[in-house]
């Protein structure tokens, strides 16, 4: 890379972090007849949109190696083809799998794999297979992935990386670093563009420590998202927090130390308490975190506020502030680059602001290189396990509770 793009002079930094991509479409596969899926509803961050053919601009392979993967789950999301493992050049998808047969064909077919498994405790038993993507229910994230990595395998998977349980994170973070394999969480806010600016401007010291950041994932539920055996249906607002805390977590790799969460009961049927399987009355809930830097956090999650959606998030540090984009005490001319790093040609970014096939490549470029991912074990339940506790406090009237930490050597 030229030193012209080691470093971006500031109007063209605040065109490039007011910049969206999204997703293209998948490719054609080998089945000749398309199985009969629902179409999908329109879900905030699925938004398609032209991806850019800059997008691959300064990309070099780091292997002449192809992982060999399987992908697990093609539910409403249908997120375990949207990611692009199947346009990668070092990707080999040699197995898909879902429950139920029509969608499992439709999966196959868009990836262009001409194996299929009823199941995933089947699937990981292949011995082909490298690396899993785990798009299953919510609920069985954390099962999923434990069997995948007792079996071998190298595991992604989609958010969260535990539902509603401490005792499934520890055994989750006991199960990654035992089976000596790597571990992604696919959290989305972790790419898009602004948050990726805000972690390459803190590396390079531009905000100092943090004083106080924000993060919001506003998605309007008045009917709940189709969901195997229903379990987005009233949903706790936290139980389901990672895509508002990576604008703490994933931009410094910090900590949250302990909470103080509220919750408003909803006007919602299904966020009724008698209505859900969870007994649960929050339509929003809003919680205040102390950082393992000093500062503070509000991170907030709400199903039942019509308007404006989505994710997104803002940081205040000693040093610098960015809300839409960086004004602090960094020179322009010591700002990094901050554009995200280049994709193989042929891989969409995707949805959710352009971070699907970046969170995809950073995974496979992570198991070629031997090194971590971005997103490893303990980010993962850094961003997942505060939302548990949360939840809590929202249960006690916002008693201020202590928080698990999850570190690796």
């Amino acid at each position: 890379m030229s030193a012209s793009r080691h470093l971006l002079p500031r109007r063209r930094f605040l065109h490039v972090v007011g910049t969206g991509l999204t997703t293209a479409g998948l490719g054609t596969g080998h089945f000749a007849a398309r199985a009969q899926v629902p179409p999908r509803p329109a879900i905030p961050g699925f938004e398609a949109t032209p991806a850019s053919a800059a997008a691959s601009q300064g990309w070099r392979p780091v292997s002449d190696r192809r992982l060999r993967v399987g992908l697990v789950g093609y539910g409403v999301c249908r997120f375990a083809a949207e990611f692009g493992f199947q346009d990668h050049p070092n990707v080999e998808v040699v197995a898909v799998s879902d429950l139920l047969p029509d969608r499992c064909a439709e999966l196959a077919r868009v990836t262009r794999c001409p194996k299929t498994y009823p199941s995933l405790e089947e699937l990981v038993r292949d011995e082909r297979v490298e690396a899993v993507f785990v798009a299953t229910d919510a609920p069985s994230h954390a099962r999923h992935c434990r069997l995948a990595l007792q079996h071998g395998k190298h595991v992604a998977c989609a958010v969260p990386a535990v539902f509603g349980s401490l005792a499934d994170a520890e055994e989750l973070f006991a199960a990654v670093k035992a089976s000596g394999r790597h571990y992604m969480l696919f959290e989305t806010s972790c790419f898009h563009e602004d948050l990726h600016a805000m972690r390459r401007i803190y590396q390079a010291g531009g905000f100092g420590p943090l004083v106080y950041a924000e993060g919001e994932y506003y998605h309007y539920m008045e009917q709940p998202i189709d969901s195997y055996k229903g379990w987005r249906v009233g949903l706790p607002p936290q139980w389901y927090p990672t895509h508002s805390n990576a604008y703490y977590i994933c931009v410094t790799g910090q900590r949250f130390t302990s909470v103080s969460c509220l919750g408003m009961p909803s006007r919602i049927e299904h966020l009724q308490p008698a209505h859900n399987p969870y007994h649960n009355a929050f339509g929003t809930e809003i919680a205040l975190f102390r950082t393992s830097e000093g500062g503070t956090a509000r991170m907030a999650v709400s199903w039942d506020t019509p308007g404006a959606g989505g994710e997104m998030g803002r940081v205040r540090g000693q040093k610098g502030t960015f809300y839409g984009r960086y004004e602090g005490l960094l020179p322009a001319a010591q700002l990094p680059n901050v554009l995200r790093p280049p994709l193989p040609p042929g891989v969409s970014p995707g949805s959710h602001g352009g971070s699907h096939g970046h969170l995809m490549n950073e995974f496979v470029t992570a198991i070629l290189q031997n090194r971590r991912p971005l997103i490893d074990i303990a980010m993962a339940l850094n961003l997942t396990v505060p939302g548990i506790v949360a939840h809590q406090s929202a249960l006690r009237d916002g008693e201020t509770l202590p928080i698990p930490q999850f570190q690796l050597g």
